[in-house]
């Protein structure tokens, strides 16, 4: 039988290049968006025309936590590869005075992440085998100036991820931690990306590739960013708390 993947964000640039990805490798699809519009719809078409695969689509939305048992509860059958990319930058000045603004940034990054997968753990689980990939940031790392608040939720998602892995570890299932540095996505549009650190989507959806087939556990990309952040880490915090990051 063919195996599939299900892309939770497959609107956003990066779960598009997962997809393409994916397919390439004889994978059925199923793509999940807010909402399934007419690119999506083309997404879907070309990914089937050009790679010979099967292409389901649905209507998620991540901070909708009521409708996640009976979304995940309809998967027939559980697919073999879950990727959560969905996320959201926000503003990061107006989240710190409007909390709506907030809890946004706080329910894309993480809540709404573990909501799903919490669900999709607990059937892969029962059933024994699976590999589940969230697509974290190295904005996790360490709490910045700059972005605390979306930090803040993904260092929540890297946490839960790993605890994830440990309890799933004896029941076969796999769960795969992807941080990228920088990535050129409508996003980041309009911010000004350091070349050399700044990844494209097709770099991202190799390294999630890459990290199924090699059971890896946590993937940095690019792969530079492993010391760049250790070394961030290991700053002392009276030095940290003086920098302008």
């Amino acid at each position: 039988m063919q195996k599939t993947c299900l892309i939770l964000g497959s609107g956003s640039d990066i779960g598009q290049a997962i997809a393409y990805a994916f397919a390439r490798q004889g994978y059925g699809l199923l793509l999940a968006a807010r909402a399934p519009d007419e690119p999506q719809q083309h997404l879907a078409a070309d990914l089937a025309i050009r790679h010979g695969v099967a292409v389901g689509s649905l209507a998620f939305d991540g901070e909708d936590y009521a409708a996640h048992p009976a979304l995940v509860q309809g998967l027939h059958p559980l697919p073999d590869v879950v990727v959560a990319v969905f996320g959201y930058l926000g503003d990061h000045a107006r989240a710190t005075a409007d909390f709506a603004e907030c809890g946004r940034i706080l329910a894309a990054n993480y809540t709404g992440h573990v909501s799903l997968l919490n669900l999709l753990a607990a059937r892969m689980q029962q059933r024994g085998h699976g590999t589940l990939v969230g697509v974290s940031s190295v904005a996790g790392e360490r709490g910045r100036q700059s972005n605390y608040l979306y930090g803040s939720a993904k260092a929540g998602f890297t946490a839960y991820l790993s605890g994830l892995r440990n309890a799933l570890f004896r029941a076969g299932v796999h769960v795969v931690t992807v941080k990228p540095g920088f990535v050129r996505t409508k996003m980041t549009a309009g911010l000004p990306l350091p070349g050399p650190l700044t990844a494209a989507p097709d770099d991202v959806a190799r390294a999630v590739w890459r990290a199924c087939q090699r059971r890896q556990n946590v993937v940095y990309v690019p792969g530079i960013w492993r010391g760049i952040m250790l070394a961030i880490r290991l700053l002392p915090e009276f030095v940290f708390k003086r920098l302008r990051l």
